[in-house]
């Protein structure tokens, strides 16, 4: 059990005027306690709160043996969740409930009265989740070292005739020998004309020479994960337009890092990307936020974009991906994640941002 992480997400809790929460989300619940429980339509809940002890509450088919150092309490598929919650929740207070929370448990915690009133308390555990504590971070760190040395070798795997699917089908094993366990999303390997496309799924299409090469990709060392993008040209040299996109997407990319330390508001890293890319005339074309928060899970709440204004953190970790994307092709993105820290950032991913061609 992670009682520091419990405490940090109490403390926030305060700050929206609750005493207690409800915490159904599997992946918050493995921040806290350290053990990942997918209960599917079953119910699964951390009870926290100020001066509570917590309670992890689970159905029998999820049993364990392992202490975790609280109260784990077993429900059957028959039991009344609102007779569980007696003497667990305080009926004269507001209950937090995550985002998370299945809306056919909720409405008969409504129903019964099981709590005062109830509130979305989401904000107070995406917000503990959102500072990375020491450790955290060198899981991060890892798992960037990994996606880099996984960069380096899946580029010797674009040869002519290669399809998007082939590279894609080999990426984890590359990933499982350098140490990871998994891919943190499905890669996106896009060729050509497809690395227009932000989110192409790897197909059939065969490479050729001089098309794009977009890999982005990245694994799960130690439930943490990493994500990062680079763009390649096979055997030809970029023609001009492509390298005018390539260079003034590096620019974005590397201007929106520079001006990185706690404090900023995220918007404003957003706005100064997304100017650069303007200015060059290609502002249309830069189709999605800078960035996205990233730990246990590939996203995470808080995002660098022009609506979310929350100043940076120590400990916060994002991607800065800027792209250009014109119909038809072609497409270029850059990407890192960032680490802030406490006067400044560091860059996760080491692997060259120079234009690179292969063959």
């Amino acid at each position: 059990m992670h009682m520091e992480k419990v405490n940090k997400a109490v403390a926030f809790l305060k700050d929206l005027g609750l005493s207690q929460m409800l915490v159904s989300d599997p992946a918050a619940i493995f921040y806290m306690t350290g053990r990942w429980i997918h209960p599917g339509e079953r119910f699964l809940a951390l009870c926290i709160g100020e001066g509570k002890a917590p309670v992890l509450i689970l159905n029998e088919l999820f049993q364990f043996q392992e202490d975790i150092g609280i109260e784990k309490r077993y429900i059957k598929d028959t039991d009344d969740i609102t007779e569980v919650l007696k003497g667990i929740v305080d009926p004269e207070e507001t209950l937090g409930i995550d985002k998370t929370m299945q809306a056919r448990f909720l409405l008969a915690m409504m129903e019964h009265h099981t709590a005062k009133a109830f509130q979305n308390g989401s904000f107070a555990v995406d917000r503990a989740r959102a500072i990375k504590d020491a450790g955290e971070q060198e899981k991060m760190i890892k798992a960037s070292k990994i996606n880099d040395a996984a960069m380096a070798q899946f580029k010797t795997l674009v040869r002519d005739g290669v399809t998007e699917k082939e590279i894609a089908d080999q990426m984890l094993g590359i990933y499982q020998s350098l140490g990871a366990t998994d891919h943190s999303f499905p890669p996106i390997v896009s060729f050509g004309n497809h690395a227009s496309d932000p989110h192409h799924e790897p197909d059939d299409t065969a490479l050729k020479e001089g098309d794009i090469v977009l890999f982005d990709v990245g694994c799960v060392y130690e439930n943490y994960c990493s994500d990062m993008t680079r763009t390649f040209f096979w055997k030809k040299e970029p023609t001009q337009e492509e390298r005018t996109i390539y260079n003034t997407v590096r620019r974005a990319n590397e201007e929106a890092e520079a001006m990185l330390r706690p404090g900023i508001p995220l918007c404003s890293i957003d706005k100064r990307a997304r100017d650069i890319i303007t200015e060059a005339g290609y502002g249309p074309y830069f189709t999605h936020r800078l960035g996205h928060f990233i730990g246990i899970e590939d996203h995470e709440y808080g995002d660098v974009s022009s609506a979310f204004s929350n100043l940076t953190e120590a400990g916060n970790t994002f991607s800065i991906e800027p792209g250009i994307y014109l119909p038809g092709g072609p497409g270029t993105r850059i990407e890192d994640l960032v680490l802030i820290t406490e006067d400044g950032y560091r860059r996760l991913n080491d692997y060259p941002k120079d234009i690179e061609v292969l063959g």
